[in-house]
């Protein structure tokens, strides 16, 4: 179930990204890379990237790495510290829970929805697609 707070603070952060930065004309497809801020600390954190290529049957997501534009480092954290399981798989749950309903209900969702496709996932991991 989606935790409103967090999802509030996703939904002005992305709003800000897709709001003030036009992406590019060959942008594809988003990827949503997340990283593992600190183990002992539970913080996870979200950077958005748009790829000029996209191909859903690449279980790798190489096609991801073909940034046309990035957030960069203005990157979402989650911390999970103080929640019943604080591990990976639950981080890229919560993530994945935000980016849909951003993509169904967010201000500029629209973007996002337009694309050829949406991902999530670890950088060290396999990337999984959204419906969109």
């Amino acid at each position: 179930m989606i935790q409103i707070e967090i999802y509030e603070e996703f939904s002005h952060w992305l709003d800000d990204l897709l709001e003030n930065n036009t992406m590019p004309e060959n942008t594809q497809a988003f990827c949503f890379n997340l990283y593992d801020e600190s183990d002992e600390e539970h913080l996870y954190a979200a950077q958005i990237v748009a790829a000029g290529e996209f191909d859903p049957a690449d279980e790798n997501g190489e096609w991801a790495c073909d940034e046309v534009w990035s957030c960069e480092e203005n990157v979402f954290t989650v911390d999970t510290s103080d929640e019943d399981d604080t591990g990976w798989k639950h981080a890229q749950d919560l993530f994945k829970e935000m980016i849909e309903e951003y993509i169904s209900n967010g201000k500029y969702g629209h973007i996002l929805k337009e694309s050829k496709g949406v991902a999530v996932g670890f950088i060290d991991g396999e990337l999984e697609l959204l419906n969109i």
